[in-house]
């Protein structure tokens, strides 16, 4: 199955980001990127035109709303939990005339409430993630679900275990809601018809294994004969591979979602742009991240370009777990919060996290590995380099952890600021702290 990768960033964690790449560096045994390819697909998928709006497309409307799950429900679930505590996600893109008094009517609801995390809100709309107990955060989700710009919002919950996922609550009026090269703000966001056309887990599903099925059957010629191609896009970090995807899915090739620039080049043969040169009519591009938000940006983006048949999963891949388990998933779930990576089974009980699926394992080159020996990692989590000057998030294996005194490198443990080693899964705070500290 061929595929295609995109950058990621969201609102969320601290991560070193260069113009550079971190996967062409060759240190360590990492491999330099490999080129991407495309496919042929035995199945249709529907043509999606720029002016269909995915609000008036039959079924688009009922599938979304029926993975909406009632907030009533969601706290029913909840509340026979140990953990009291809860991560919430939302966003949604509308239009907002005055967002600083949007702002302000927001803070003032959530004056005595105990909630930390990052709400943003432009004249594009609201995007947020933020923690705290499960009553103060399902209220303040029911509250804004009150009004009618924002009734139809897919809420996702997801346990936070140890007490809040954030530091501090930052809730601001916010240029962009997600951050890319030139910012978001002339780009047509509210429109519907201008993003990718969302599929329902269940759909997106189906479309995967009809794809890894297909693929399966398919010799290398048969796929260069097909007029149909169809391309699986990653639309994250890599670092945010490396701990899990979707099976198939090629790692990004960049490390900071503000530089991604997939389509934007007009030569047929081009390295740096795995997008150049396909077939934008008879190309189907589906397109997944985290939450969703990224998809929707760039999907726009890409529609400017003239890419016509665009698909998004909706909710991302956290909505995903929760509907559809763990089928044609990879290992963890990096997130933009204190928990760094969640495994399928935190979404939905009794779901497996490991390196294999249901037909065979999975031999990427650099999925789960030891980012200092290359070793495979039985624990996908992330850690950030205890040079403060540094702090690049990476995987390691906890022999290495011990050796470096958890830096990623050699050279990070003569660093003149470094942090404490720290046990197990613990994490360091700010790293401001530590640097006015000393």
């Amino acid at each position: 199955m061929a595929t295609l990768c995109g950058g990621g960033g969201g609102i969320g964690h601290r991560a070193r980001c260069r113009s550079a790449p971190l996967l062409s560096r060759t240190r360590h045994g990492f491999p330099l990127a490999s080129p991407s390819f495309s496919f042929s697909s035995f199945f249709p998928f529907p043509q999606v035109s720029p002016l269909r709006t995915a609000s008036t497309t039959p079924g688009v409307t009922a599938s979304l709303r029926s993975s909406n799950r009632d907030l009533d429900a969601i706290y029913e679930e909840l509340s026979s939990a140990e953990d009291d505590y809860v991560v919430v996600c939302f966003y949604k893109f509308v239009p907002i005339k005055d967002p600083k008094a949007e702002v302000a009517r927001h803070l003032a609801f959530l004056q005595g409430r105990d909630i930390h995390g990052r709400i943003y809100v432009n004249q594009q709309g609201i995007n947020a993630q933020y923690s705290g107990p499960k009553q103060d955060c399902l209220a303040y989700a029911d509250w804004v679900k009150e009004d009618q710009r924002f009734f139809d919002i897919l809420v996702q919950v997801s346990p936070a275990c140890n007490g809040h996922a954030f530091p501090r609550l930052k809730l601001r009026y916010k240029p962009s809601l997600v951050q890319i090269e030139g910012g978001v703000s002339h780009l047509p966001l509210v429109d519907p018809a201008m993003r990718a056309y969302p599929l329902a887990p269940t759909e997106w599903r189906a479309k995967l294994q009809s794809m890894n099925n297909a693929s399966t059957r398919m010799s290398k010629a048969e796929s260069q004969a097909s007029d149909r191609k169809c391309i699986l896009l990653d639309v994250r970090n890599g670092y945010e591979w490396d701990i899990g995807h979707f099976q198939g899915a090629q790692r990004p090739n960049v490390d900071c979602f503000r530089s991604t620039s997939f389509g934007f080049s007009e030569q047929e043969e081009a390295s740096s742009d795995p997008l150049a040169g396909i077939d934008k009519e008879n190309t189907d591009i589906l397109m997944y991240c985290t939450g969703g938000i990224r998809c929707d940006v760039y999907s726009t983006i890409l529609r400017q370009k003239g890419f016509q048949n665009l698909y998004t999963l909706s909710g991302g891949v956290s909505n995903y777990l929760m509907n559809e388990g763990s089928a044609e998933w990879v290992g963890n779930l990096f997130v933009f919060d204190g928990r760094l990576s969640l495994p399928p089974s935190t979404f939905k009980p009794g779901a497996k996290t490991d390196a294999y699926t249901g037909r065979k394992m999975v031999h990427e080159n650099t999925f789960a590995k030891c980012y200092v020996c290359g070793s495979q990692l039985v624990e996908f989590r992330h850690r950030n380099c205890a040079n403060i000057d540094c702090n690049l998030l990476f995987l390691s294996c906890s022999s290495c952890v011990t050796q470096l005194r958890g830096c990623c490198c050699s050279d990070c443990t003569c660093a003149p600021r470094l942090r404490p080693l720290l046990p197990g899964h613990q994490r360091y705070q700010k790293w401001h702290i530590y640097r006015d500290g000393e």
